[in-house]
């Protein structure tokens, strides 16, 4: 069969795991299908001007010019990176993107910000990072963001959350078009799931809310953070800081963007996943300290918003040394379940 053409975008600043990621899918996939008969992908790295580019973390890559694209596109790969805003401003790489007329279109990370511009994803139900999707649901009004799922097929467009799930995406795409066994023993050689377990949410740690300037708000955090097993009602809270209830309350969504109880339900969640990664403690301990009550209460919570139980979550990221992880042998989901 002949080779199908794949195509990945490349701008300086891009992230370099967007491109390096699916490449080593597509060129396992072929180094396979050469036994078939099957020609596989053909891989071209191409930027505006031909030479290197320097990714985001300062790696260089050589590739060519988007004009060494002579035949059919079978896939069009869109990277993201911190360089993509620039990348969408300039005309010339969003005209060709634009003229493109290929099989399928995939984006990984913040790549739908330089699709969007190219009319490429128009209408689209997309997802990308997760630290980025209210942007980009903001800025493209016209997208459908969901910031959950590891990747999303909409039509002929497919998209991939942060910088390691667009080896998840390509690895879909392979088993779409050769099917599972290839794809799964391409999964074996880069040590990863077919399917990726439960979704983006797992990786959104409050570590990324910010911190209250006010004296009183940040007070009230360092206590909530420090020992979130502690009652911590917003008038117990507003009275340890010595601030009136209401007055506490709206200064606490001023400054962090949640209301207490919301920082609080956050906190706790975190603190109980980083006790499930980190050791082999009890339920029952965890739920205690963290300020869950009950493993019911704990096991509720994750399953609402991680799509996974407590123990399913401490199987598959635990480090601990005695975890279970080193013995389990549960099948990994699919990432949409």
């Amino acid at each position: 069969m002949t080779a199908r053409a794949i195509v990945i975008v490349a701008f300086d600043g891009v992230q370099a795991l967007d491109i390096t990621g699916p490449h080593e899918v597509f060129a396992g996939a072929t180094t396979l299908l050469a036994g078939r008969g099957d020609d596989g992908y053909r891989i071209e790295v191409v930027a505006r001007t031909a030479g290197q580019i320097r990714t985001e973390s300062g790696l260089g890559l050589h590739v060519a010019s988007l004009d060494s694209v002579s035949e059919p596109i079978d896939t069009l790969v869109i990277p993201g990176g911190t360089g993509v805003e620039a990348a969408a401003d300039d005309g010339e790489l969003v005209a060709w993107l634009a003229a493109q007329r290929p099989r399928r279109v995939a984006t990984v990370c913040s790549g739908p910000f330089l699709a969007a511009p190219a009319g490429l994803i128009a209408g689209r139900r997309v997802t990308t990072h997760w630290a980025r999707a209210g942007q980009l649901a903001a800025t493209h009004p016209d997208l459908d963001v969901d910031a959950d799922p590891v990747y999303i097929q909409d039509g002929h467009v497919w998209s991939s959350a942060g910088v390691t799930a667009g080896i998840d995406l390509s690895l879909a795409l392979v088993h779409e078009d050769v099917g599972v066994d290839i794809a799964q023993t391409v999964a074996r050689w880069l040590v990863m799931f077919l399917h990726r377990p439960a979704n983006q949410s797992q990786f959104a740690a409050p570590v990324w809310i910010p911190r209250a300037e006010d004296d009183g708000v940040r007070q009230a955090q360092a206590l909530i953070d420090g020992r979130p097993g502690d009652d911590h009602r917003v008038g117990r809270l507003a009275h340890r800081v010595a601030m009136s209830e209401r007055h506490f309350q709206r200064r606490f969504v001023e400054q962090v963007g949640m209301t207490p109880g919301k920082y609080v339900a956050e906190i706790r969640f975190e603190a109980a996943r980083r006790a499930l990664e980190e050791s082999n403690d009890p339920l029952g301990a965890i739920a205690s300290r963290t300020g869950f009550g009950s493993p019911e209460s704990m096991r509720r919570a994750f399953v609402q918003r991680i799509g996974t139980s407590p123990d399913g979550y401490r199987q598959r990221f635990s480090v601990h040394p005695s975890s279970p992880l080193h013995h389990t042998h549960e099948r990994p989901g699919d990432p949409h379940d």
